[in-house]
């Protein structure tokens, strides 16, 4: 396919919303890193971000079909690099989810998301037109899913492996679900959830009991929480200005050029940064889906709506969690925080977009 035609039905808009995005967390990370230990950590982010471009063209010019067509094999080698992982990776913060790869680090974690999107594409694609989900499809579908779920959850992982549930969600609906399955499955998790409480790990544990009562604990499990809500009310109108947030600035704020960067930008560019951050959020998304919409087939229609899925869910529960809606979960804000990991595989996710859009017009 050539680069003229690639140029021409490339979606600019949505690569220029992107790096709108980008550079914004490129500024709030280089304002939240200032006079840090971490004071380099915005220029490697626009590396990332440089690669991620890389990659986005790449796949961009690869068939989404060829993707999907080795979906197995990229499964497999998913669950493979998962278990390495647990074996002979790096361990930081108490969890074991990076290896090194020819001297980078990388969290296998956050690619699998696209080879789960691609798996759940493929499946549901797999069912004749118009045929709904059987009790057995469904049950085949969430244990392919379930398995690289639970061994996140093993590293561990909880919020990562959390991501994962949008995609299989999204695709379940679209596929069409008879209403007796879901009440099934809605029932299952209801029991499952005060089950699935004992297995979590002690600080998880005090993640939630943190969310439903910070004050129980302020100087502990609970004071993330409480100074990101004060970090995000100091902002005001017009927040603080660049490299001013006394929260941030202070060491309140345990490393926000991650999770809580939304914290950082909010105490900074106040309620009007927050406003146009989160309008760049929903533009973004809903060219996602408009790509959907136009897409030429089934699968192409599960790859879009799947990564407009994860990106809402890392929005809602990233902006969530740093104003106490949310349970702390370690879910970063789309190619706003610091981390290589997470900014190339989203960017994988949008090539794979503007690859659908590519190929719109072949069914």
């Amino acid at each position: 396919m050539g680069a003229p035609r690639i140029a021409r039905t490339t979606d600019w808009y949505l690569l220029a919303i992107t790096l709108v995005i980008c550079s914004l967390g490129v500024l709030q990370i280089y304002s939240a890193t200032h006079a840090t230990k971490w004071e380099d950590a915005w220029w490697k982010q626009v590396v990332f971000v440089a690669g991620g471009l890389i990659l986005m063209w790449v796949v961009t010019q690869i068939d989404y079909h060829a993707l999907l067509g080795q979906v197995v094999p990229m499964y497999a080698l998913s669950i493979a690099l998962l278990l390495v992982t647990m074996v002979v990776g790096n361990k930081v913060f108490g969890s074991t989810r990076w290896i090194r790869v020819a001297g980078f680090t990388l969290q296998v974690s956050e690619f699998v998301k696209i080879v789960i999107i691609l798996l759940v594409a493929r499946f549901l694609s797999d069912l004749k037109a118009g045929q709904k989900l059987e009790w057995r499809d469904l049950a085949k579908l969430c244990a392919l899913v379930g398995v690289p779920m639970l061994l996140v959850m093993k590293e561990p992982d909880l919020g990562t492996s959390l991501t994962y549930i949008p995609i299989l969600v999204c695709g379940i609906l679209m596929a069409g679900l008879r209403w007796k399955y879901l009440l099934i499955v809605a029932a299952a998790l209801l029991i499952c959830l005060p089950i699935g409480y004992h297995f979590l790990k002690p600080y998880q544990k005090d993640r939630l009991a943190s969310f439903v009562d910070p004050e129980r604990d302020p100087k502990g499990t609970g004071f993330q929480v409480i100074q990101s809500r004060i970090a995000v009310g100091n902002g005001g109108m017009w927040g603080r200005g660049v490299t001013q947030g006394s929260q941030t600035h202070l060491g309140f704020l345990p490393v926000p050029q991650t999770d809580f960067i939304f914290s950082s930008f909010a105490e900074e560019h106040g309620f009007v940064g927050v406003v146009v951050a989160l309008v760049l959020y929903f533009l973004l998304i809903m060219q996602i889906v408009q790509n959907a919409q136009t897409a030429g087939d089934r699968e192409g229609v599960y790859i879009c709506m799947g990564i407009g899925a994860l990106v809402l869910f890392h929005v809602l529960v990233n902006v969530g969690m740093v104003v106490g809606r949310m349970p702390v979960a370690g879910i970063p804000l789309p190619l706003m925080s610091s981390g290589g990991s997470n900014v190339l595989s989203m960017f994988l996710m949008l090539g794979l977009v503007n690859s659908v859009r590519l190929r719109r017009l072949v069914s």
